[in-house]
């Protein structure tokens, strides 16, 4: 089954206890954390996650496109967070990462750019909860998908079901009603939407109708047969 997780980026910020609450019907609540040094932007850090996770009754997902991420990455899971991804660029240590992670309780995800293959860190996975794809560069929402990550995704399922894991594929850029039936089909089963959902007039329904696209394509993709 597909997981829809709205991201908050493209959310109305004085408003994100409200904005939060409108999407209550999604398994995940995606929050952008960006240090304006890993990727060119500056968004929202520890306290706002604090105060997210008191306001909402959906978990957090929380990628962390930020430098030092072995320093910061724990403190997220500490805030409130179901679920912390990092980018493999930005941790010295990904393993000892996703296990510290791990024991105080938390999803351990870990996250590749566009440009990052998957195939040097096939070892990793086991010590992970989940992985996920970048289909834009990171650091701004709105950006249009990258269809060149489709086969890159299709890769990352077949290592996925090679080593017989069960670990969470996200997407995360450019995810829509006219692209998320195609990274479904490659192999993807957790999505993230920010536009998509947060610049519909009824962003709860704008869940529902992706998750009904994303099971759709699953429910007929031939890596899932059979799982």
């Amino acid at each position: 089954m597909a997981q829809i997780n709205p991201s908050i980026l493209s959310a109305d910020f004085a408003r994100l206890a409200e904005e939060a609450r409108a999407v209550e019907g999604a398994d995940w609540l995606h929050v952008d954390v960006m240090d304006n040094h890993f990727v060119p932007n500056l968004t929202l850090g520890v306290p706002i996650v604090e105060s997210l996770s008191r306001a909402t009754a959906t978990p957090l997902d929380c990628h962390l496109m930020i430098e030092d991420a072995d320093r910061w990455a724990p403190q997220y899971v500490e805030a409130g967070a179901g679920s912390v991804t990092f980018h493999v660029e930005a941790a010295a240590a990904p393993v000892r990462l996703a296990r510290e992670i791990r024991a105080k309780g938390a999803r351990a995800s870990m996250a590749l750019k566009p440009a990052t293959p998957i195939e040097p860190y096939e070892d990793l996975l086991p010590e992970l909860d989940m992985l996920l794809i970048m289909t834009v560069e990171p650091g701004f929402g709105g950006q249009s998908f990258l269809d060149i990550m489709l086969p890159k995704i299709r890769r990352t399922r077949e290592l996925i079901s090679r080593h017989g894991l069960e670990l969470w594929l996200q997407v995360d850029g450019g995810v829509s009603e006219s692209t998320i039936e195609r990274c479904a089909d490659a192999g993807a089963d957790v999505f993230v939407a920010g536009s998509a959902v947060y610049g519909a007039k009824d962003p709860a329904a704008a869940v529902r109708a992706l998750r009904a696209k994303a099971d759709g394509a699953i429910a007929s993709a031939e890596w899932a047969c059979g799982r």
